[in-house]
């Protein structure tokens, strides 16, 4: 996954931040939390440190956030686009890393992702509301053929959304 680095705070003195550089270095001299990932990411491509561990949100819509696990990253570079210059950011998905205070797992395991694609035709086929009781917060996407049995997460026929409740109740059963 390439992901793209923070922009500038909108405010009074930059109301428009897609036009202004992504900063690396903040007026007092100390990075940016894109200054602060270049610098691990240049670390670990050069072989001084093992990858950073990043917990990765996706944002579906306007509020509404989804928790796709921890990703390595292992590397970055600017690139400008038709307005500005950005900072870019490789990150590899990775299983069985989540636990921040164990040293990092360089063979770990690949993890599943649900494409956000996925994620939004499923969010609009079930009207952003839990499958089985309708509610509309704590939401998860869930696989109906469980991810461990075989599961796919590339398709919308086999993710709904349920209730943490549901969810947690379903487990890896097949309903």
């Amino acid at each position: 996954m390439v992901y793209e680095g923070h922009d500038h705070p909108k405010d009074a003195s930059c109301p428009n931040p897609k036009v202004v550089d992504q900063p690396e270095m903040l007026p007092s001299g100390k990075r940016t939390q894109n200054g602060k990932f270049h610098q691990a990411a240049q670390a670990f491509k050069a072989g001084r440190s093992s990858p950073e561990r990043v917990r990765v949100y996706e944002k579906i819509k306007s509020g509404i956030w989804s928790y796709n696990g921890i990703f390595h990253l292992v590397d970055s570079w600017q690139e400008r686009d038709d307005h500005r210059t950005v900072f870019k950011f490789r990150l590899i998905a990775v299983k069985g890393d989540d636990d921040l205070a164990e040293p990092v797992h360089i063979d770990a395991e690949r993890r599943r992702v649900i494409p956000t694609a996925v994620k939004l035709e499923v969010w609009k086929r079930d009207g952003g509301k839990c499958r089985l009781c309708e509610a509309e917060d704590e939401l998860h996407f869930d696989h109906i053929v469980p991810f461990s049995r075989g599961g796919t997460s590339l398709t919308a026929e086999n993710i709904q959304l349920l209730c943490a409740r549901h969810n947690l109740q379903k487990r890896n059963h097949i309903e």
